[in-house]
């Protein structure tokens, strides 16, 4: 069974009652219904918990951490950004959502600014899937369509993905790379576009299923243990 830590920051959903309506229990709450349908040990975790709900014992027994945040990027400790890459280095496997491509640990992993243009009033968004060979697009079609969305268009400072797998289009007429995957250490990372907080993105059952593909895509592949230092020649 794949263990999954999800990570919200939950800062909206106390703020905002339009954000509360659409997520009484956290945005983080269907996504950890979802997954706990399909055989996953699902536990959640918090900004405003002791050590972020992160603390060395969680990320241990995590297989792949899943993360969002927003308005409170900077209330993240460097210590607890730091313990959350080690673990992705070892192989933890980390899924990063929407606005979370700004937050301390997507960005300390890419080396970049991870920077966007965007434009919060809601767009039709069509996500179209251009890796359909790809085990994080199984079962969905040529595209998902979201009614309403907030917009992200390119330029994305990021590095060249190691693949991409879903392109969007919105009707303000731009694209955005939405779905794309990198590896750093042993650790595989995907990162997913949609889930602007007053939409009500993840509730939509082709975007849980891409998560829930992603996770699966991004458990740990237990290998020999990595060596470094001074290597003896072999014998002959």
């Amino acid at each position: 069974m794949i263990r999954v830590t999800i990570w919200n920051e939950f800062r909206h959903e106390k703020q905002h009652q339009k954000v509360r309506e659409i997520y009484p229990e956290g945005l983080h709450a269907p996504i950890a219904d979802y997954l706990a349908k399909r055989e996953m040990e699902v536990t959640t975790a918090t900004l405003d918990e002791p050590e972020h709900g992160l603390t060395e014992e969680v990320l241990a027994r995590t297989d792949v951490l899943i993360w969002w945040g927003h308005i409170a990027h900077h209330e993240v400790e460097d210590a607890i950004v730091e313990r959350v890459k080690q673990r992705v280095l070892e192989g933890m496997g980390l899924i990063v959502l929407h606005s979370g491509h700004f937050s301390k640990i997507f960005k300390s992993l890419m080396g970049t600014s991870c920077d966007l243009k965007w434009r919060e009033a809601g767009d039709k968004e069509r996500l179209w899937v251009v890796n359909p060979g790809h085990p994080i697009v199984e079962g969905i079609g040529e595209y998902i369509e979201l009614e309403r969305e907030e917009m992200y268009g390119e330029y994305f400072d990021i590095p060249e993905p190691d693949e991409l797998i879903m392109v969007s289009w919105f009707t303000g007429g731009e694209v955005f790379r939405s779905a794309c995957t990198f590896t750093r250490g042993a650790g595989k990372i995907f990162y997913f576009r949609p889930g602007h907080e007053t939409h009500p993105t993840y509730y939509n059952e082709q975007v849980l299923r891409i998560i829930a593909n992603g996770v699966r895509w991004a458990k740990p592949t237990h290998v020999a243990k990595r060596n470094f230092g001074n290597a003896q020649p072999l014998e002959k």
